[in-house]
């Protein structure tokens, strides 16, 4: 079995023991740690996962052709990435993701077009899918966890309330949401803080939601939601911010996207750009991520990012790096998501489920032990349209936590 050179390679701690698809067991081992039991059902997945296990793992999960004995898929691929933190990737796996590599400006190739096709493929599922595992705002998004304690409701209010504080939003602004989804950060700005918000989105689903919950909020002269591409919006505003969105924008389009970031931001305007990269070199997405969940998405690494805003004169006035907080969102989206499992299959299929559960527990063990990590970039055209120390971010999110603990007791006293 040709999977085995990978497994004996990789296995430095715990106890991992295949069954073949002829029935033979394969014994791995290292350190003392946990042990598990995986069984190959398709005799093809014996060199399918050593050539491309990032691409055959997933699809044989999904298919039913691999499953773990004793665990659940996320305790494998836990197993498997904490064991990678430590190998490394083999070098089969290396070569294969170089090459890949090589076309990553070809498979992220994302005109408006083709920009709206990869949305509608993850973001126009059915909506009530989504309803089984966010929060009650629908923040598809890393959450900021102030406290361990945090539950998702709280870690999420906490990121926008993050995500204001180093805005600076004032009563009257302008802001333009770049990737609004489901309306809800744009809604906060809108009620908390008095701003005007432009949201932006490409999925026909999120925008009639977040246009109905703008309605229902009493902001639609506040809140103003379009089914529209960044490179089409007109205008100027104060204040501009994206959440989860450059992941979508694609290599090649890096230069084009800070551009209009710059020419619709006002002289003394703010921007911030919250993302998921990564923390080592440049390289492709998942190829199983691709195929299934976001097509021609891709997660940058920083100094691609930095290449895009330094071509266009804008200043990098603030760069915050979130380690561990989606690792902890993705957590619990993934025990919602199993807790209403039954739903999930109701609304689409047992494989659908099975996708569900890989994306779920791969993307959280790549915040765990690999190299993906959350990018929050502040941008600005002037050196002093901020203070000159951070300090404000954290006087800011303090004064809006007294505030919401007052409006708490005053509406449990009434």
């Amino acid at each position: 079995m040709l999977f085995a050179h990978l497994l004996r390679y990789l296995v430095r701690t715990g106890r991992l023991t295949v069954i073949d698809a002829r029935g033979k067991e394969h014994v791995f081992s290292g350190t003392p740690g946990a042990s598990l039991t995986i069984r190959l059902r398709d005799p093809s997945l014996h060199w399918k996962l050593f050539f491309n296990p990032g691409l055959y793992l997933g699809e044989a999960y999904m298919d039913g052709t691999l499953a773990v004995e004793d665990g659940t898929i996320y305790d494998f691929l836990e197993f498997a990435t904490a064991n990678m933190e430590v190998a490394g990737a083999h070098p089969a796996m290396e070569w294969v993701t170089k090459a890949d590599t090589l076309f990553r400006y070809l498979q992220q190739y994302n005109p408006v077009g083709r920009s709206r096709k990869n949305v509608a493929h993850h973001y126009d599922l059915n909506g009530r899918l989504y309803e089984l595992f966010l929060d009650r705002d629908r923040q598809y998004s890393c959450a900021y966890f102030q406290s361990p304690e945090d539950d998702l409701d709280t870690a999420q209010l906490n990121k926008k309330r993050h995500l204001a504080a180093k805005l600076m939003i004032e009563p009257g602004m302008k802001v333009l949401d770049i990737g609004c989804g489901w309306g809800g950060l744009g809604l906060y700005l809108a009620s908390e803080l008095g701003a005007q918000i432009t949201g932006l989105t490409l999925s026909t689903e999120q925008l009639a939601t977040a246009r109905r919950r703008a309605e229902k909020a009493g902001l639609a002269d506040r809140v103003d939601f379009h089914l529209r591409d960044y490179r089409e919006q007109t205008g100027t505003f104060d204040r501009i911010v994206s959440v989860g969105m450059f992941e979508h924008v694609g290599i090649a389009h890096f230069v084009q996207y800070f551009e209009t970031v710059r020419h619709l931001l006002a002289d003394d305007g703010i921007a911030l750009i919250h993302t998921i990269g990564r923390s080592e070199v440049p390289r492709a997405t998942n190829p199983w991520i691709r195929k299934y969940i976001f097509p021609g998405g891709y997660v940058p690494a920083l100094s691609e990012v930095m290449r895009g805003v330094e071509q266009t004169r804008l200043i990098t006035t603030d760069v915050e790096v979130l380690r561990l907080h989606y690792a902890e969102t993705l957590k619990h989206w993934r025990h919602r998501f199993q807790a209403r499992r039954d739903d999930a299959k109701a609304i689409y299929d047992e494989r659908f489920c099975r996708m569900w559960e890989y994306y779920l527990a791969a993307s959280e063990c790549s915040f765990r032990h690999l190299d993906n990590v959350v990018f929050q970039i502040q941008l600005a055209k002037k050196r002093d349209a901020l203070p000159l120390t951070r300090d404000y971010i954290t006087e800011w999110e303090k004064r809006a936590n007294r505030r919401q603990k007052a409006t708490t007791r005053d509406g449990a006293a009434a």
